[in-house]
Order: C-alpha cells, then structure tokens, then sequence
C-alpha cells in the first residue's frame, strides 16, 4: 500500500473564477474543510498531480496557495479546537473519481 501524508491546503485566490476552479478541484484531492481550506490524504504522486494542476489554473502574480505537510497519515489525528460552530473530523472513506 502506498504512503499517504496528511496536507492541509489552504488559498487565496483573487479571481471568484479561479477561485470556484480550484474550489473544485480540490474537491477530488481532499476533505472541505472550511472556505478555502481542505485536509487531504495524498501519495507522493497525488500530491504532485495536485501541484501541477494548482500551477496550472493559478495565477502565481495574484494567488497564494499554501501547503502544509502534516506528516504520515496513518500516525497522525489532528487536535482541532473549533470555536463558533461544531467541527466534524472528515471520515476516512473510498472516493469514485
């Protein structure tokens, strides 16, 4: 089975086009978390299909997109303290792309 790392994505896209683009391509490579903000389970090939269509659909003069490793997927559970509304750790399950 291959490795999986946990990321959390994060972006600040400039144009609601864009922004709506990247939304959903996200979609397929993690959990939505809040806004502009998703915790994904990635190999190092996703991860790097990620990258290259992140670089793709962005403008590097306009956008930011952040990357946080994590570390290992399996050996890591997030803390989270959730302030204002209820937080639901994403569930683990088979996703159909």
């Amino acid at each position: 089975m291959a490795k999986e790392r946990l990321y959390l994505v994060t972006y600040d896209i400039s144009d609601p086009k864009r922004w709506r683009r990247i939304f959903n391509l996200m979609k397929g490579y993690g959990h939505w978390l809040q806004l502009s903000v998703f915790q994904c389970r990635l190999t190092a090939r996703r991860r790097a299909e990620m990258t290259i269509r992140l670089e793709e659909w962005m403008k590097p003069t306009e956008d930011h997109i952040l990357i946080l490793d994590l570390g290992p997927a399996d050996k890591i559970k997030p803390r989270v303290e959730s302030l204002g509304k209820s937080y639901e750790a994403p569930t683990r399950q088979a996703t159909i792309v």
